[in-house]
């Protein structure tokens, strides 16, 4: 990063820390660099400046909509850090290419599937993108939830600062073992992915994929069995 770049995220780190409490910890557990597909959930305007100011100085890019760059605040800010416009409601190649270039060169790569804003914090169902991504480079998925801050707007109103809670799961690689990837596949494929992020939050916040006896794993791999989200969570 840029000198530029390292000032602007240690303002933008500090203002964060002004408005949220941050429990930050298990980003400890994101490796240092790439390649990695780093999936999580997406709650409000407040995502990325906490998540991606905090996990400096790794070498990290990640998907924005097109329109952000319309903005002039945004806009260059996103640049700086290196956002990759992203065309929503169609199948974008070239955002696509530009995502498997990072990971080629050792990014991790920020990829939130709901592909908008919840608001409530609770997940919504996904969208497929990440398992093309995946398959094409190879690269580990690591999922990761935040939550709790969902009620920024309230508490900001009556000067109460937010509390921002990170998890970190545990890591696994996709393998279809040479099954057609298909629309329904790619569709289980992400729903499963889905449902390894699930568990790392409350239950409130689990939305469209509360129920975890709908969970399969079909199609993911962990180095060590006993490393399955899924599987921590119901033991516990």
């Amino acid at each position: 990063m840029t000198l530029t770049g390292w000032i602007v995220s240690q303002i933008v780190k500090g203002l964060t820390h002004v408005l949220c409490r941050v429990d930050a910890a298990q980003l400890a557990r994101v490796p240092e660099r790439g390649p990695l597909i780093l999936v999580a959930n997406h709650v409000n305007f407040l995502d990325v400046p906490v998540v991606f100011t905090h996990l400096q100085p790794r070498p990290i890019a990640g998907f924005s909509k097109v329109e952000t760059w319309d903005h002039p605040f945004l806009g260059p800010l996103f640049t700086l850090y290196n956002a990759i416009p992203l065309r929503r409601g169609e199948a974008d190649v070239a955002a696509l290419r530009k995502g498997l270039d990072a990971l080629q060169a050792g990014c991790i790569l920020g990829v939130a599937p709901e592909g908008t804003r919840s608001g409530n914090g609770q997940l919504q169902r996904a969208h497929p993108g990440v398992v093309t991504l995946a398959l094409h480079s190879g690269a580990p998925v690591l999922p990761m939830a935040c939550y709790g801050y969902e009620i920024f707007k309230h508490n900001f109103k009556r000067l109460r600062r937010t509390d921002f809670h990170i998890v970190v799961g545990n890591p696994f690689n996709l393998n279809v073992n040479g099954t057609t990837v298909t629309r329904q596949v790619r569709r289980q494929i992400v729903d499963e992915i889905m449902y390894q992020m699930a568990t790392l939050l409350p239950p409130a916040y689990r939305g469209y994929y509360s129920d975890l006896g709908h969970a399969t794993e079909t199609f993911l791999r962990f180095s060590d069995p006993a490393q399955s989200n899924l599987r921590r969570a119901q033991e516990h």
